[in-house]
């Protein structure tokens, strides 16, 4: 009678001590949007993120010289367009609407939802003779920040914007 107690003591242990690892190891995670050279891998920057998240890229579009503001979430490994807005439609600019995309209009911008596609990462130019441009959440400064694409990447850089499920350090405490 007393091993068994022994052994079920033992087992609820080991139970729980995995338990306990495996929260410490989920809190562990975390994930990053990255922005990194098309080419050579390399990273111009990275943002801490969180599934819901939402960040915007804005552009002049070279035809229309006109904004674009596409919208995107952070969802879980996958980036997926939220809405974009734009006020010129043609020449590269969907003004159709897809199956179960809405289409509407907010003064003189047309502003397409229901985007159902996600993707692993998206791919963009950066301008040489207007900006491509950033907005995003900073979790760690705890502020919305709006980041030049020219300054931190360079003119005509193909980059690709995509999230990363990564380890954090963990903190010592002495």
């Amino acid at each position: 009678m007393k091993i068994r107690w022994w052994h079920g003591l033992a087992l609820n242990a080991v139970l729980a001590a995995i338990l306990i690892i495996g929260i410490g190891a989920a809190r562990l995670q975390g994930t990053r949007l990255r922005i990194l050279d098309a080419y050579s891998g390399r990273r111009y920057g990275q943002w801490s993120v969180k599934d819901g998240d939402t960040f915007a890229i804005e552009f002049i579009h070279s035809v229309h010289n006109s904004p674009v503001r596409e919208t995107f979430i952070v969802a879980g490994p996958e980036i997926r367009p939220v809405e974009s807005r734009f006020s010129a439609a043609g020449a590269g600019m969907d003004s159709d609407t897809a199956a179960g995309r809405e289409i509407t209009r907010d003064g003189e911008f047309f502003i397409i939802t229901g985007f159902t596609e996600s993707h692993e990462a998206l791919h963009y130019i950066v301008g040489t003779v207007s900006d491509h441009v950033l907005y995003i959440y900073n979790r760690q400064n705890k502020k919305h920040e709006t980041i030049s694409l020219r300054d931190l990447c360079g003119k005509n850089a193909h980059i690709t914007i995509h999230t990363q499920k990564q380890k954090q350090k963990k903190k010592r405490i002495l």
